[in-house]
Order: C-alpha cells, then structure tokens, then sequence
C-alpha cells in the first residue's frame, strides 16, 4: 500500500497511496504513546524557511515513533557560509541521517535532492509548489468531521497563486472526489484552474465560492513570495475577501472553517469565526502530529526494506 522512499507531493500518488496514509494517520489521532516504529533512525528536520507548526509536529512525531530527531535551520547550519543545499544534504548523510524533512522557498528543491540523496525525502513545503502533509492533515479533519468527502465543495479563499497549501488541497481533494472552489483578488489567482484538476473552479467572489459550501479554507496573503504585485489595502482586502460572520453564513449550516496558519486575525478572518464553534483549526494542528507520523513510518519503514 506504500512502496515509495519519499514523499515529494501529492501529484502522482494514487487513492490506495493516499487512502493508506489517511487511515494510518487517524489510528494516531489522539494521545499516543511512544513506539518503537523507527528506532535507531535519525531524521533530520532541514528547515530554511520559518515554521513553527510544521516543524514542531514533525519533531514530536518523530520522537513519538522512536527516532532520534535533529532540526538544523538557516541561521545555524553553513548555508549561512554560502554551502549549496546539495553539499550540506551530503554532510547530513556523511552522519548517516535516514530521513530528511526538508522545507525550502525554492519551488522542486525535495524532487532535486531525491535524485541525489541515499537518505528519504519529505517535502516539508517547497516554494510555491506543494505542501503534501498540510494537504493530508486538512483532508484527515474534513474526513474526521464529514464523512466521504466525494462531491462535498471546499472553498478555498486567499493568495492561491502562491499557496503550496492550495495546490496541494486541489490535487489531494480531487483525488478524492472533492469539488474545490478558488477565489481571491485576481492578480492572486492561477490563470487556469483546469491544470489543479477537473474538480477544481475559480470564482469571482468569495459569496459565490462559500455559497452552499461544506468547507471554507481562509489562506493569508503570502507577502514573501512577491514583490510589486497589485494588491488592494488591507482594509479593501478584508472587505472583499475576508470571512466574518455574515459570509459564513451562505455556507451550509455546520460549515467547517478551516486555516493553515499563520492567521492574520482581522485580515483574512475575524477572530469570532477563528474561535467560533464551526472553526476546526486546533484540530487541523492536531492531525498534522497524526498525519506525520503516518508519513515518517511508511518512508522509514520502506528505506528499511530496501
């Protein structure tokens, strides 16, 4: 049911790849003890950009499967001294590192390391590319809340152009039978919707995206990754597309509200609808330890193997 030695994205994986992580992931939702899964494997979490829910739960699942967990950052290792990503990766496996979490902001930097590296590869969020396990725990809550997720409409709202986390969720929710919904200001769109998968649309507003939705993904404005691009102010931005409770309100009832952090409270959301009772957001944080988890055993346990 999973045979690969990385994981670089969800495109290219297939429902029985995806349904086995998902399934895995939610037998460790919930406090769980330690294991023995990856003992005596080393992961090494190679942060170049700044985290903090996505490297603290790749720490805690590691240790939770009995590995012993380095981080290295930018300001610590010797990229800082000019060292190319490819020799400090090299360095890494020269200490016999088995697993590799790397987060980078160049966009295909896990897929260029998988063809040179001995050791795993997870794709921690690389550029404007892909995000796979923020993806995977997303699709874990909705599941956990909704069921089967075929033709349920999850409205994603915010920088699509640049959000890993948006591309990711199109790919992995029509795989399983999702409809996605993207908006957001326009220079902030993709020019096609067609290439994240037939499931996916690009609407105008954020009304027609929430209208009868079962799931709205609010996405911060990703200032890092552009310069000069049009962009209303903060105040017109928040007026057209930021989710309060009147625009919740044209979802379904029990609509989940949904954010992958970090929030910008009062921009993109207000905080009455970040902490209101239809927000899932914690227990986004919370799948993201299960869904790690699930992902470090069956890359360990396959490198294992070979």
């Amino acid at each position: 049911m999973w045979s690969r030695p990385h994981l670089l994205g969800i495109e290219g994986l297939d429902a029985s790849e995806v349904g086995y992580l998902l399934d895995r992931a939610a037998s460790f939702l919930g406090p769980m003890p330690k294991t023995d899964a990856l003992h005596g494997r080393v992961i090494v979490n190679l942060f170049f950009e700044s985290s903090t829910r996505t490297r603290t739960s790749f720490e805690i699942a590691g240790k939770k499967l009995g590995a012993d967990v380095i981080n290295v950052s930018p300001s610590t290792s010797s990229v800082s001294k000019g060292e190319t990503l490819l020799d400090t990766i090299r360095n890494v496996e020269a200490m016999h590192a088995d697993i590799l979490v790397l987060r980078h902001a160049s966009s295909g930097a896990p897929q260029f390391l998988a063809k040179h590296a001995r050791s795993s590869i997870v794709n921690a969020g690389d550029g404007t590319h892909e995000h796979p396990t923020q993806a995977l725990l997303d699709v874990l809550t909705m599941r956990k809340r909704l069921g089967d997720l075929k033709g349920c409409i999850v409205a994603i709202c915010g920088d699509i152009l640049h959000s890993r986390v948006a591309r990711s969720n199109a790919l992995l929710l029509g795989l399983l039978g999702a409809n996605v919904r993207l908006t957001g200001p326009r220079t902030m769109l993709p020019r096609e919707a067609a290439r994240l998968g037939p499931t996916v649309t690009i609407m105008p507003t954020l009304s027609d995206a929430v209208e009868g939705a079962d799931v709205v993904m609010m996405l911060r404005i990703q200032n890092e990754r552009f310069s000069g691009a049009a962009l209303p102010t903060t105040r017109e931005y928040t007026k057209t597309f930021g989710l309060n409770t009147a625009m919740l309100g044209r979802a379904k009832p029990n609509a989940l509200v949904m954010h992958p952090g970090p929030i910008n409270r009062g921009v993109e959301i207000t905080s009455a609808i970040a902490d209101g009772g239809q927000s899932v957001i914690l227990d986004q944080v919370a799948a993201g330890v299960a869904v790690r988890m699930a992902v470090l055993e069956a890359v360990g346990r396959t490198r294992g193997a070979a």
